[in-house]
């Protein structure tokens, strides 16, 4: 019998490859991305977690009519509740941003965030989603009795192996360990202890991890081909997963402009900053971030922050301009490639790490 890469969440997910495409809200993870990944073999990830409960459904439809395969729906586990003590100072530099796009000035009126964690919880076991993956936190007690009880899989993003710990008593059934290279938001749970996030690299984080829970490990942060995918796997991991490899597919939904960014940057292009949502995220230096550190001032909380700066970023786009864009990224962005389908990603990190171990 060959040599193969099943490991246990393979069995666990009904997965033929130990790779999960990350949730990537906001934009990136459309139903063709999601799909392909699940018909490649891997769990495709659909980054929820700015969407209306409705629009929610209505994509877990639509991904439905183009796979019969396994994938999960990605949420944020945070509170929702605004901040406005500092509205009017953080409006008044907002808006020399604004000036510069010429888009209209806001005033220091209250930001308002809907939340619709609850509804768009209920969504996901309503419609019956196979795979719920939690950033910034763990399900509230009684909502993971509701998962359990439907018969969910659960997988929780850590940066710690105390979070790692908490997670596992909590029910879940795999781990995400999001090392420091990783792009996105840091799903570090408690911003007040981490104001930048934990910053744990993927090579230390993972064996560390591996070794204090008996649930399987998914290794994430940098992992960009099948050398990553074999590493994770000599570190303990069952499996991998992958965002930024993703962003310049054909079917990603990350602007022109993103892409272009993406494909032009390297290992020292990214920077952690809270700049865009109050919560530390890493993604690639642009005039927005520098603007924003030269201001001296603190963002408000999430996710007010993030409500503030949606028509820049939005206005930013769609001017083509990436420099008001917040342009997620990890550092391994050196082996983007461009006009590869995710179809042709997945086989060729599995080809690449099936060649390590043949000659191994």
């Amino acid at each position: 019998m060959g040599i193969t890469l099943e490991t246990e969440i393979c069995r666990l997910f009904n997965i033929r490859y130990p790779l999960f495409l990350a949730g990537m809200a906001g934009g990136p993870s459309t139903v063709s991305l999601v799909s392909a990944v699940s018909n490649a073999g891997g769990l495709g990830t659909l980054g929820a977690a700015y969407m209306e409960p409705e629009a929610i459904r209505n994509t877990v439809h639509r991904i439905r009519e183009c796979t019969d395969r396994p994938f999960g729906v990605n949420l944020f586990v945070a509170q929702a509740s605004d901040d406005n003590n500092r509205t009017d100072q953080v409006q008044q530099e907002l808006n020399h941003i604004r000036n510069s796009l010429n888009i209209p000035s806001l005033s220091a009126a209250a930001i308002s965030t809907p939340d619709y964690f609850e509804e768009q919880f209920a969504v996901l076991l309503k419609e019956d989603v196979p795979v719920i993956s939690t950033a910034f936190g763990i399900l509230p007690e009684p909502m993971m009795h509701e998962a359990k009880a439907a018969g969910k899989l659960t997988v929780a993003m850590v940066t710690t192996v105390h979070e790692a710990l908490l997670a596992e008593q909590a029910g879940y059934d795999a781990i995400v360990a999001q090392g420091s290279e990783a792009g996105g938001h840091r799903g570090t749970f408690t911003v007040a202890d981490h104001p930048m996030g934990a910053n744990i690299g993927t090579m230390a984080l993972v064996p560390q991890i591996v070794d204090r829970v008996r649930i399987p490990v998914i290794a994430a942060g940098g992992i960009m081909d099948g050398r990553g995918l074999i590493a994770a796997l000599a570190l303990g991991a069952q499996g991998v997963q992958m965002g930024t490899r993703f962003l310049t597919a054909e079917e990603s939904g990350a602007h022109a402009v993103y892409k272009e960014r993406l494909l032009a940057s390297n290992e020292e292009s990214s920077v952690l900053t809270t700049a865009f949502s109050g919560r530390p995220a890493r993604g690639l230096d642009n005039e927005f971030i520098r603007r924003w550190n030269r201001s001296g001032l603190e963002p408000l909380p999430f996710p007010t922050q993030n409500t503030a700066t949606r028509d820049i970023r939005n206005a930013s786009a769609k001017q083509n301009n990436a420099d008001f864009m917040s342009l997620w990224a990890g550092q391994g962005t050196r082996l983007l490639t461009s006009g590869q389908s995710a179809k042709q990603i997945v086989q060729e990190t599995l080809d690449q790490a099936l060649t390590i171990l043949n000659k191994a």
